[in-house]
C-alpha cells in the first residue's frame, strides 16, 4: 500500500513540473503575477494551495543558474527550502532524467523533482511523505492488530469445532478401553449433533459389541455348562464303576467264597455295567444331538410310536392303567429312532418317578397351526415349581434324587429342539405332571415322499 501511496505522490510532482515547463515561463516572469502570492503564502505554510502544486505538503525552492538558492516571489529562502536545496545533490541532473528521488531533511522523508525554467534558473517541487508513511505504518498496525484478532476467533472456532467432530471418536477411544478392562456391556453414546459418517460408525461399533458380548456370554455359559456336564458325567460314572470295582477287589481277597456271594456279585457286576452302558449311551447321543448332525427326514407316525411305547410300558408294569389316543394326522417329519426315543422317555420317566398303580395318559393328534402334538399326562406326585424348571438340566433328579441317569428329560428337550419342536410340562405338588411336545406336521407330500436331510 505504501509503495501505491508513493507512486501516487510522484505522479502527482510530476505533473506539478510538466504544468510549470508547459507555460514557457521564467523565474521573473512568474514572479510577476499576481497569483504568484498565493503561492508564496502556501509555500510559507500561510494555507491556502495553488493549482501548481500537485499534493498538499508541496514546497518550492527556487535556484539561480548557479544551482545556490535564490529568493523566490521576492521573499529569500526558509529554512527547509535551504534544507532541501542542500539535500538534492545534483539538481541540475535530475531536471535532465525528469525523474523523482527521495532525501531526507532533518527526520522527514521527501520526494523530490527538478525543472530548469527557460532563464536556466532551476525549481524544486518538494512533497513531504513522512506523514504518509505514518499513516501507512498505522494502518498496518491496525491491520495486523485485526488480523491476529481474526486468527484467534479462526483458531477458537477452529478448535471447537474439531472438539464436537472428535469427540464422538474420544466416546469410542473411552468405550474401547472400559471393555479392554472387562466391561463388555459399555455401549458408544449418541452425540448431541451426530455426523453422518461418525454416526454409522458407532451405530455398526455397537452392533458389533453387542455381538461379541453375545458371543463371550455363550462361550462362558457353554463353558459353565461343558464344566458342569463334565462333572456330573464323572459322578456319575464313579458310583457304577466303585461298585465293580468293589465286588473285584472282594472276589481277588477270596472274601466271595459262597456261590450264591459269587452270584450276587456276579449280577450286582452286570446291573452296574448295563447302568454304565445306558448312561455312555444316553451321553453320547446328547453330543450328537449339540453337533446338530445332518439327518434325513421322513414321515413318522407319533400315534404308532406312543402304541410302541405305551406297550412296552404295559409290559414292564402290568398293574399301571396306560390309555392311548392316538388320533390320524399325527405324521411328523423327522428322525424315527430319535422320534422313538423321546416318546419312550418321556413314558420310562413316568415308570420311574410314579407309583406302580398310577394311570397315565398319552395322547397323540394334530395341534394348532399345523402342527402335532403329543401330550403324556399321570395322576403322580407331581412337581414343587423349584425343580419343575430344572426338569430339563442333565443330570438333574428331583427331590433327593432317586433312579434313572437324569439325562431322560433332557434328552426329551435336545431332540424336540432338533426337530423345530417345543416341550412344555405343567404340574403341581400332588397335581401329577403333563408334558406336551410339539412339533411342526409334516406336509402332505411327506407322508409319501421322504424328506430332505437337516441339520
Amino acid at each position: 500500500m505504501q509503495h501505491y501511496l508513493l507512486q501516487r505522490v510522484d505522479q502527482e510532482l510530476m505533473a506539478g513540473r510538466e504544468a510549470i515547463l508547459s507555460t514557457g515561463l521564467t523565474q521573473a516572469e512568474i514572479e510577476s503575477f499576481q497569483e504568484m502570492s498565493t503561492l508564496l503564502e502556501h509555500v510559507a505554510g500561510a494555507g491556502k494551495s495553488s493549482s501548481l502544486l500537485p499534493v498538499p505538503n508541496t514546497v518550492l525552492v527556487a535556484l539561480d543558474p548557479g544551482l545556490r538558492p535564490t529568493k523566490f516571489a521576492r521573499h529569500p529562502p526558509t529554512g527547509r527550502q535551504l534544507d532541501l536545496a542542500a539535500a538534492v545533490q545534483d539538481p541540475a541532473g535530475l531536471a535532465a532524467e525528469k525523474k523523482v528521488v527521495g532525501v531526507e531533511v532533518a527526520g522527514a522523508d521527501y520526494r523530490v523533482v527538478a525543472a530548469r525554467l527557460p532563464d536556466d534558473s532551476l525549481l524544486l517541487f518538494a512533497s513531504d511523505v513522512e506523514s504518509l508513511k505514518d499513516a501507512t505504518r498505522r494502518a498496518l498496525k491496525v491491520d495486523a492488530a485485526a488480523g491476529a484478532v481474526l486468527l484467534v476467533l479462526l483458531a477458537l472456532a477452529t478448535m471447537m469445532s474439531t472438539k464436537h467432530l472428535v469427540r464422538p471418536l474420544e466416546h469410542m477411544v473411552e468405550t474401547a478401553s472400559a471393555i479392554a478392562e472387562g466391561d463388555l456391556t459399555r455401549r458408544v453414546p449418541p452425540g448431541r449433533h451426530p455426523v453422518g459418517e461418525i454416526e454409522q460408525l458407532r451405530t455398526a461399533l455397537n452392533a458389533m459389541l453387542h455381538q461379541v458380548e453375545s458371543a463371550f456370554e455363550t462361550r462362558e455359559r457353554s463353558a459353565a455348562q461343558l464344566r458342569q456336564f463334565v462333572a456330573d458325567a464323572s459322578h456319575e460314572l464313579r458310583t457304577p464303576l466303585s461298585s465293580i470295582r468293589g465286588y473285584l477287589q472282594l472276589h481277588e481277597r477270596g472274601m466271595l467264597r459262597a456261590p450264591e456271594d459269587r452270584t450276587r456279585a456276579l449280577s450286582r457286576m452286570h446291573t452296574e455295567a448295563d447302568r454304565m452302558a445306558k448312561l455312555v449311551e444316553e451321553l453320547l447321543m446328547l453330543a450328537r444331538l449339540d453337533q446338530r448332525p445332518e439327518v434325513r427326514f421322513g414321515p413318522v407316525d407319533l400315534g404308532r410310536l406312543a402304541h410302541d411305547a405305551a406297550g412296552d410300558l404295559r409290559a414292564q408294569q402290568p398293574l399301571r392303567p396306560v390309555t392311548v389316543a392316538a388320533a390320524g394326522g399325527a405324521v411328523v417329519l423327522g428322525d424315527e429312532p430319535s422320534l422313538r426315543q423321546l416318546v419312550g422317555n418321556l413314558l420310562v420317566n413316568v415308570r420311574v418317578h410314579t407309583p406302580d398303580g398310577t394311570p397315565v395318559r398319552v395322547t397323540a393328534g394334530p395341534g394348532p397351526d399345523g402342527t402335532v402334538r403329543l401330550v403324556v399326562a399321570d395322576d403322580g406326585p407331581g412337581m414343587a415349581p423349584a425343580d419343575a424348571e430344572r426338569i430339563f438340566d442333565r443330570f438333574f433328579r428331583a427331590g433327593t434324587g432317586g433312579p434313572g441317569s437324569g439325562l431322560g428329560m433332557s434328552i426329551v428337550a435336545a431332540v424336540a429342539e432338533v426337530h423345530g419342536g417345543t416341550v412344555r410340562i405343567r404340574t403341581a405338588p400332588g397335581a401329577g405332571l403333563a408334558v406336551t411336545v410339539t412339533l411342526p406336521a409334516a406336509p402332505a407330500p411327506a407322508l409319501f415322499d421322504e424328506g430332505p436331510a437337516r441339520r
